[in-house]
């Protein structure tokens, strides 16, 4: 098998563990919404290996998310829906027809507005009835919001100046202060972190790509941290922590 085209290896193997009679007793077992997750999951970790800048990973967890596209494509294909060949046409179709200047002779550059224009007329074509439709549920929590206020915004539904979005975050404060009940204060914390989100959207700035580089910062300064407290770092006083953060953080 080793000689067969490396696409059609792949396509042969899937459709080997899943076979009804000799098959992979967990492959057969699953289903689009056990394997969700892992599809999630593999994806991030394509992303954890570009950020690690480990280009051996990289390949290694690419291999793992095509496995996912594969697993659902063989699993669609059995019920009758579709399979990866129709996978590989559909984005082809797409990739063309959201790049008129390279594929159809229309002249001109892309750019976001042009770009935005031809993903507006996608959703027409399915015949999407709001802004926000299209937006998946299933994206991290900060990206879906930077989204949807995104799709709002073209509507007109936006501060004029980044002014609005900062009140609007000292009165969420307020409010979440105020709040007497879990239930309040879960909903006032997520409104607060919604207009956060909403100010550093107006800067220009991705709240996901902003956040995941401060977690990295203080993962990073809190390693550094242990690592001079020897081991002891938890019985340290508050104080002396503090002390160490800053250390940490000057020597950066």
């Amino acid at each position: 098998m080793s000689q067969v085209p490396p696409i059609k290896r792949l396509l042969t193997i899937m459709a080997r563990l899943r076979d009804p009679v000799a098959g992979c007793e967990w492959d057969l077992a699953q289903t689009f919404e056990t394997i969700a997750p892992y599809t999630i999951e593999e994806a991030y970790e394509v992303a954890d290996a570009i950020t690690r800048g480990d280009l051996a990973d990289l390949k290694d967890e690419l291999g793992d998310l095509l496995l996912q596209v594969v697993f659902h494509s063989r699993m669609a294909e059995e019920s009758g829906h579709f399979a990866f060949a129709d996978v590989a046409n559909a984005i082809s179709d797409k990739m063309e027809a959201r790049h008129p200047h390279i594929f159809a002779g229309a002249g001109g550059t892309m750019d976001d507005a042009r770009w935005e224009d031809i993903k507006e007329t996608e959703r027409a074509a399915k015949g999407v009835t709001s802004a926000l439709d299209g937006v998946a549920i299933a994206l991290p929590a900060l990206m879906r919001a930077q989204k949807l206020q995104k799709r709002a915004a073209r509507t007109g539904f936006d501060w004029p100046d980044p002014s609005g979005s900062e009140a609007k975050i000292f009165e969420e404060l307020e409010e979440l202060k105020s709040a007497t009940s879990d239930e309040n204060r879960t909903e006032e914390a997520g409104d607060l972190l919604f207009a956060v989100v909403n100010f550093v959207r107006a800067h220009g700035i991705s709240a996901e790509d902003a956040l995941r580089a401060a977690n990295a910062k203080f993962e990073r300064r809190f390693r550094a941290m242990e690592d001079k407290a020897k081991g002891d770092f938890q019985n340290l006083g508050l104080e002396a922590q503090e002390a160490l953060w800053q250390q940490v953080k000057k020597a950066e």
